[in-house]
């Protein structure tokens, strides 16, 4: 399929045929193409949990209000962020870009650019991704506001500015696995309309997780998937030139 036929082909699907087994291992394949995503800084701040079980997928039927999608769902991924971990994802990426300076730079410039990521990835990052009761976003924002006085600067990094960072990393996640799975011939359907601390307690995550979204997978039943026609707002009234 082109592109444009995945995109086509891709619908929120309410209703899966129980019957139709889903493979594990593409909706897995799936999920490590999600991972070519782009993600801010390139920090990665997400996890995501396959549901295979079905006791487990019952529990998170009930958790997703008892939407159609999650009660017939053969399998479900839920997309997790994770801010808490964002002094260990930054020294992840630090690692592999040593290295990978190394590789790939020319050799008078290794030493320059491996002290820019050691700074960005060392200490700008941990300090743009650090929580403490909205405190550090506010120190965040008022030294954004004092150094935009003299030149363009990043002014979005208060504590709930980058929890939006996060969330739009994974959420980029998300639809990239969607499409993944639509190219697998896979159906799925996003889901926000959930009881997060449910969902947490049952996958068991930790207090700085926080639920991106679920989306439910298996193949539409004939008839019943989906919900008539697809509605877009007419070009014109989004779109702007200028």
């Amino acid at each position: 399929m082109t592109l444009n036929d995945i995109l086509n082909r891709r619908r929120s699907v309410r209703h899966y045929d129980e019957a139709a087994p889903l493979d594990a291992d593409v909706v897995r394949h799936c999920l490590r193409t999600a991972q070519l995503a782009p993600s801010s800084s390139n920090m990665q701040l997400y996890e995501f949990y396959h549901v295979t079980d079905p006791a487990v997928l019952q529990g998170l039927a009930v958790a997703c209000l008892g939407q159609q999608a999650a009660t017939t769902a053969q399998q479900m991924v839920v997309f997790v962020t994770r801010q808490d971990l964002h002094r260990r994802r930054a020294q992840a990426v630090l690692e592999f870009e040593r290295g990978n300076i190394a590789r790939s730079s020319p050799p008078e410039k290794q030493a320059g650019r491996i002290k820019t990521s050691e700074v960005y990835y060392g200490k700008l990052m941990p300090f743009l991704y650090a929580r403490c009761c909205g405190l550090l976003g506010a120190f965040r924002k008022v030294l954004a506001w004092s150094i935009g006085l003299f030149r363009p600067m990043t002014r979005d990094v208060s504590e709930a500015d980058m929890r939006v960072v996060v969330h739009k990393s994974c959420g980029l996640a998300a639809q990239t696995f969607m499409l993944a799975m639509a190219e697998a011939g896979y159906d799925t359907c996003p889901m926000e309309g959930l009881d997060s601390r449910r969902v947490k307690r049952i996958l068991k995550l930790p207090r700085g997780a926080e639920i991106n979204m679920i989306v439910a997978c298996g193949i539409r039943k004939a008839g019943h998937g989906i919900w008539g026609e697809r509605f877009r707002l007419p070009f014109g009234e989004i779109y702007r030139e200028i």
